[in-house]
């Protein structure tokens, strides 16, 4: 089987990266050469363009960071579709919104091309370890051919439904990724604030109701560290955000929380924190109440290096 994969940023090396090693052979392209390079010393070929991936490949990856690249790596002048053969099935990893995906797939199946819509959650640890959770839309036969490889490098697939409910779940999924960090943030700063030990809190708060994957993943390694390097960056989230209120309006169904959510990590960005880690949202919370959230061997790091 003849795989391409276009789109080498955070989470698509890390996919590529696992679909090597479990022995399939990768041709890879991105705009990044050093992204590349990495691929090529594991074993990948490196391609001229996504028409150049899409030549003589039976599946074609993409993993890419908005709609707009999306429909022009795979619609454009020299695009996927100019390349693959009838019968190719194309794979698209991104997080857009069902609609064009499902444009997409209308353009596609007039050449005999399939395609299917699965987004992933798990993050870059996730990708790294081939533990993501993928959320497939399409035809379930066509699911069932790429299922092995997609096995490569995840812990849970679920088909979904027709071309775009991958989609749908994606984005209702970071929906509530988007709003629980806020509400962590915000809850985490209270705390400190009021002079809890953040330490305790996290403790105290990840075994009671409270508990969410935000706090989870991203108070440990992250907050506490004061380490915001990603990760899923706040930019990304901002922009699933948007994606998750388009698709309400489409509906015709409000999204409070939702809005509110987007503007405050609208402020982050406007911070110039839009390529940190989400949990660096917490930093606009920081700043209007004049504290920091870190354990205490964190501050105590600080405290020593400031020393020296």
């Amino acid at each position: 089987m003849r795989i391409g994969f276009i789109g080498l940023g955070v989470m698509g090396r890390r996919i590529a990266a696992n679909i090597i090693k479990s022995g399939y052979s990768l041709k890879v392209f991105d705009l990044v050469e050093e992204a590349v390079e990495e691929l090529k010393d594991m074993g990948a070929e490196a391609a001229s363009s996504p028409a150049d991936t899409a030549a003589g490949s039976d599946i074609i990856f993409t993993s890419l960071p908005n709609e707009d690249i999306v429909k022009k790596v795979i619609t454009g002048q020299d695009g996927i579709l100019k390349g693959a053969g009838q019968g190719a099935i194309i794979v698209d990893l991104s997080s857009i919104t069902p609609g064009v995906i499902r444009a997409i797939g209308r353009d596609a199946a007039e050449k005999r091309i399939s395609v299917l819509d699965a987004p992933v959650s798990g993050g870059a640890v996730g990708a790294e370890k081939g533990t993501l959770t993928v959320m497939i839309g399409g035809d379930i036969k066509f699911v069932e051919k790429v299922r092995p490889v997609i096995n490569t490098f995840s812990k849970k697939v679920y088909h979904l439904g027709e071309l775009g409910a991958g989609d749908t779940a994606k984005l209702v999924n970071n929906l509530l990724l988007g709003v629980n960090m806020a509400a962590v943030s915000e809850a985490l700063v209270l705390g400190v604030k009021a002079g809890l030990d953040p330490d305790v809190m996290y403790d105290l708060i990840s075994q009671s109701s409270g508990s969410s994957y935000a706090l989870e993943a991203k108070y440990p390694g992250f907050i506490s560290e004061r380490n915001f390097k990603p990760g899923f960056t706040i930019d990304l989230q901002y922009k699933d955000l948007e994606l998750a209120l388009s698709m309400s309006k489409e509906l015709g169904i409000p999204l409070m929380i939702g809005s509110f959510a987007q503007q405050i990590f609208q402020l982050a960005r406007s911070s110039d924190l839009g390529s940190n880690d989400i949990s660096s949202i917490i930093q606009v919370f920081e700043k209007m109440a004049d504290e920091t959230v870190a354990s205490k061997k964190s501050k105590d790091r600080g405290a020593d290096s400031s020393d020296s």
